[in-house]
């Protein structure tokens, strides 16, 4: 189960993508395509299926805890 959890941190591998790669002031919700806000629900209906259940909360904490680092970050 744990190998499930830790791919809810390899959703990150789309910042890869990004230009430039890392950029301090960026939200990552929003910009980068796995951290879009229209493929969030789908990360929430992971979580109602036995077989999805534990990459689905992986994905969701991750997407709550970028969503706060967000708001932290332009809270300053």
């Amino acid at each position: 189960m744990w190998l499930w959890m830790i791919a809810g941190i390899a959703i990150d591998l789309d910042h890869l993508f990004a230009n430039p790669l890392y950029d301090p002031d960026r939200c990552s919700i929003g910009f980068h395509p796995l951290h879009l806000y229209e493929i969030m629900p789908l990360y929430v209906a992971l979580c109602f299926f036995k077989k999805t259940r534990t990459l689905g909360i992986g994905l969701t904490i991750h997407m709550v805890l970028d969503m706060m680092d967000c708001v932290w970050m332009h809270s300053l």
